[in-house]
């Protein structure tokens, strides 16, 4: 058997290069054939030679690329603004000879920006083969690696038709009072979802659920990432996800953030919620701010609950008249759709104990969370190099 990357094809440029992104400062999987394949779709053996000069968290000029590549400058241009524009694997900042080009993550990073789109017309052979790619690798379980981690960057809040219902719940909680803190918005293809149908495995529910509000709402639209969009088009968007199933994903910052983003996630596509089902990591996505509270006395444990629930937290065990429905309260996202399910009213939704607002900015999130991230990121460069 060939040892990693040694197959007929694979440069040492595409090699360097898949050793970069193997890095744990860039959230990589270790070195492995399917990474290699991945880096190999998304270069040419020239861009490759050109990226292999790139690190993480550093941002270079085409200048600096050229210089470093010892190729014309008007070469390096071309090749950044292929990949950073039109294929999107790489991220620009700035223009003219000030725009600087950054290498990102598999994920969270270059899977967003290669799949997002305001529709599927924009879809070709390539996507399709990087949506292969990525999954392959996906299915790795590398990304726990990187989980649990006591700041999460993503939330769900209580779907549409619950929220009324309780009466301790935030304007953080409810969709249209976050809302209401931005002026522009804008609406695109869910990258999961697609992806999924890439591969032959989609489950067929609404794919444009995407959305993201403020600043960079403005950026999307204006690199073609997005549609531009009303707050009723979002709002209509994500009562239609829920009537399919779907539950809200939000970015975990308070609603005096200048952007934030959502979309509607389903339990089998989702690669948040996949965290939790096919790799049981439930510590992936922040606490709830409501569980569902079940009342025995009214169950008859019909299972509508444990067939809505997206990560599983709810299970209906035993046999005849010992049928109960078991609630597993670390993997519960507080989402409210068993609440919706339930016809015999057996589930309301409670406030969680502990629970802990969302911290207002960007700024703030960011601040708080670098010491636990660094102490990650070493862990796992440690444990590879003992590996």
């Amino acid at each position: 058997m060939a040892a990693i990357g040694e197959e007929p094809g694979v440069s040492k440029a595409h090699m360097a290069l898949a050793r970069t992104y193997s890095s744990p400062f860039l959230m990589g999987p270790p070195m492995s054939d399917a990474l290699i394949e991945l880096v190999r779709h998304m270069y040419t053996e020239d861009e490759a030679d050109i990226v292999q000069h790139m690190r993480p968290m550093r941002a270079r000029t085409a200048a600096g690329l050229a210089r470093a590549s010892g190729r014309p400058l008007p070469e390096i241009e071309a090749a950044l603004h292929h990949l950073a524009h039109d294929l999107f694997v790489l991220l620009a900042v700035g223009s003219g000879r000030h725009e600087r080009f950054s290498l990102m993550p598999v994920v969270p990073g270059t899977f967003e920006a290669v799949m997002m789109r305001p529709n599927i017309d924009s879809v070709t052979d390539w996507h399709r083969r990087f949506a292969e790619l990525y999954e392959e690798l996906f299915n790795t379980g590398y990304i726990t690696d990187y989980l649990p981690a006591r700041h999460h960057p993503v939330r769900y809040i209580p779907v549409g038709e619950v929220i009324d219902a309780i009466p301790m719940a935030l304007p953080s909680d409810r969709l249209e009072n976050i809302l209401d803190g931005f002026d522009s918005y804008a609406i695109a293809v869910c990258q999961c979802k697609l992806s999924k149908q890439l591969v032959g495995e989609s489950c067929g529910k609404k794919l444009d659920v995407c959305t993201a509000f403020g600043d960079i709402s403005r950026w999307l639209v204006s690199n073609g990432k997005a549609r531009q969009a009303s707050k009723k088009d979002v709002l209509e968007t994500k009562a239609e996800a829920e009537s399919q199933g779907m539950v809200t994903w939000m970015f975990n910052v308070g609603n005096n953030s200048r952007l934030n983003g959502s979309c509607s996630c389903c339990g089998c596509c989702c690669g948040a919620l996949r965290a939790v089902t096919q790799f049981n990591m439930p510590g992936s996505i922040a606490p709830p701010h409501f569980m569902p509270r079940f009342t025995k006395e009214t169950c008859v444990a019909c299972e509508k609950c444990e067939k809505v629930c997206p990560v599983k937290a709810i299970a209906v065990v035993g046999e005849g008249d010992t049928k109960r429905v078991v609630h597993i309260p670390e993997r519960c996202i507080g989402c409210g759709l068993c609440a919706v399910a339930c016809s015999k009213s057996s589930i309301v939704m409670n406030e969680a104990p502990g629970y802990k607002r969302p911290l207002a900015t960007w700024p703030r999130f960011v601040a708080s969370s670098i010491p636990e991230q660094v102490k990650i990121l070493r862990k796992v460069s440690s444990s590879r190099k003992k590996g």
